[in-house]
């Protein structure tokens, strides 16, 4: 097992809030941080070897990604970034090519960041296509192709009241205005590829003190303007508890 650790959070991930904990974006959400190095070298790993387990694009999603895939390219940090043509240069030395038959993929292989694609069916956003690498206890062959509430579960803070509220809050996303919220776990090991089915026993301390490792996500939630799907970026930290500042 690779131990990868960033060493610090950002100042605005240390007050904690109650569910869902959502606020707006006032900065980049695209973010590099001192472990991107090590994160996409594991990042690379996966999509070699576990690809069906994170990787998923429903076809109808196609357009979508792509959105996204061009959405990212254009933010990309001008520090470490350079994109000559179809090949981006990425801040490890690494060069990747832009391949839009695999939108989900490019982008796994770009960013720190996991990505889920999520559009409206029906009365619900429905999880529709996604590059997971760094699941925080749950499978995405059991969540692709679900509706939110059914994603959640076994969420036990997600409550019928929250989803509502969860669903309400998806319905109003604008372009251009992004949200973000975060997590907080801890976990008896810093292995960043945490897969569980929601059948199994979950593998983070009984509590929010409990665990040698303080896993947080900060979840951007973007609208993308043309296919009008709800978009997470999960950028993912993962500390030493001696690391973790006093959260509030």
């Amino acid at each position: 097992m690779t131990v990868i650790l960033q060493s610090e959070l950002p100042d605005d991930m240390h007050v904690s809030r109650a569910l869902p904990g959502i606020q707006p974006e006032v900065g980049p959400w695209l973010r590099v941080d001192e472990a991107y190095a090590e994160q996409m070298a594991r990042r690379e790993a996966l999509l070699a070897e576990r690809e069906a387990d994170v990787l998923y694009l429903d076809p109808s999603a196609r357009a979508a990604a792509v959105e996204l895939l061009n959405t990212v390219l254009d933010i990309l940090p001008t520090q470490g970034f350079q994109r000559d043509g179809n090949h981006v240069s990425c801040p490890d030395g690494r060069a990747v090519a832009l391949d839009y038959s695999a939108p989900m993929k490019t982008l796994g292989r770009l960013c720190q960041n996991d990505f889920v694609l999520m559009q409206k069916r029906g009365d619900e956003h429905v999880l529709t296509g996604a590059v997971l690498c760094f699941p925080a206890s749950w499978r995405l062959s059991e969540k692709a192709g679900r509706p939110l509430v059914d994603i959640h579960v076994p969420v036990s803070e997600y409550t019928d009241d929250v989803a509502r509220r969860v669903q309400r809050l998806f319905d109003g996303i604008q372009v251009g205005r992004p949200l973000w919220r975060f997590n907080q776990l801890w976990y008896q090991d810093p292995e960043l590829f945490q897969p569980r089915s929601q059948s199994e026993p979950r593998r983070v301390g009984a509590g929010l003190t409990e665990g040698p490792y303080y896993r947080s996500e900060r979840q951007t939630l973007l609208r993308l303007p043309q296919s009008r799907a709800v978009v997470f970026a999960i950028h993912t930290y993962v500390l030493a508890r001696a690391d973790v500042p006093e959260l509030s």
